[in-house]
């Protein structure tokens, strides 16, 4: 599913125009990144949490040559998604 996807089906479920759904995605979208940016964690109750998550140096090694590669610290965001949204999913595409 795409960006332009969610909007269809969000103008179609609330009845705003498309330009007004993209509008109000562009500034979720915006705001969620610019709160990890600053290091805050986002919570939406139901739904999931997303936040920063730091990473330690590392030694990997490259696959085709076996050669180590140093990989530094990073910061990567990450998504966890609630209880009730594992459940949800997991009802549905039981195995």
């Amino acid at each position: 599913m795409t960006k332009a996807d969610i909007v269809e089906r969000i103008a179609t479920g609330t009845g705003l125009t498309k330009i007004e759904t993209k509008a109000v995605i562009d500034g979720f979208i915006t705001t969620v990144s610019k709160a990890l940016m600053q290091g805050e964690s986002i919570e939406l109750r139901g739904f999931g949490s997303f936040r920063v998550q730091h990473r330690a140096p590392r030694t990997a090694r490259n696959p085709v040559t076996g050669e180590q590669v140093h990989i530094t610290a990073r910061a990567v965001p990450v998504f966890k998604p609630s209880k009730e949204l594992r459940d949800a999913v997991e009802s549905v595409h039981a195995i």
